[in-house]
C-alpha cells in the first residue's frame, strides 16, 4: 500500500519533473541544436499527456478513497517514466527504439486509464470500503409502485382559551 500511495503523490510532481528531465538531459549529454528541437516539441507533449493521465487516475473513486493507485497503474506508470527517462539520455544507439516503445506505452497506458474509469463508474453492487478499510454493501433504493401514493393526514390544532 506504501508504494501505491507513493505514486498517487508521485503523479502531479512527475508532469514537471519529467519535461524537465528531458531538457537537462539534453544539456548533461551534449546533445546538438537538432536535439533541442525535439526537447521543444516533447516537454509539451510529455507535460500535458502526464497530465491527462494523472487526472484520469484522480477521478477514479477507489483512488481518491484510499489515496492510493491500482497495481496497474504502478506498472504501466512506472514502465512509461523509465521510458521517458531512458529517452532523456539521448544515447544514439537506441533512441529510436525507445522512442517508439515510449509512445506505444504512452497510448496503452491512456487506455488502461480510460478502461478503469469506465470500469468502476458504470453501476454494479458491490463491496465498497470506507477509508478505516470497513466493507460495506451500500443499500439499495427502496422502490414503491407509481401506482399507490402513500397517504397524508393534516392535523390541525385549534386555539382554544385557557379555562381560569
Amino acid at each position: 500500500m506504501t508504494l501505491r500511495r507513493g505514486f498517487f503523490r508521485w503523479l502531479l510532481p512527475a508532469a514537471f519533473l519529467l519535461p524537465l528531465w528531458l531538457f537537462v538531459g539534453w544539456i548533461i549529454f551534449g546533445q546538438s541544436p537538432w536535439g533541442f528541437l525535439w526537447v521543444l516539441v516533447s516537454v509539451p507533449i510529455v507535460f500535458v499527456g502526464q497530465l491527462i493521465l494523472s487526472l484520469l487516475v484522480r477521478a477514479r473513486g477507489t483512488v481518491r478513497a484510499t489515496r492510493a493507485v491500482s497495481w496497474w497503474d504502478v506498472a504501466g506508470f512506472t514502465s512509461w517514466h523509465l521510458l521517458i527517462i531512458a529517452l532523456g539520455t539521448f544515447n544514439a544507439d537506441w533512441w529510436w527504439p525507445v522512442f517508439a516503445a515510449t509512445v506505444v506505452v504512452g497510448i496503452a497506458l491512456l487506455w488502461l486509464e480510460l478502461w478503469q474509469l469506465w470500469r468502476e463508474a458504470r453501476p454494479s453492487n458491490f463491496v465498497l470500503r470506507t477509508t478505516d478499510g470497513v466493507a460495506y454493501i451500500p443499500p439499495t433504493a427502496q422502490s414503491t409502485p407509481d401506482a399507490v401514493t402513500p397517504e397524508v393526514i393534516v392535523v390541525t390544532e385549534k386555539d382554544r382559551p385557557f379555562a381560569s
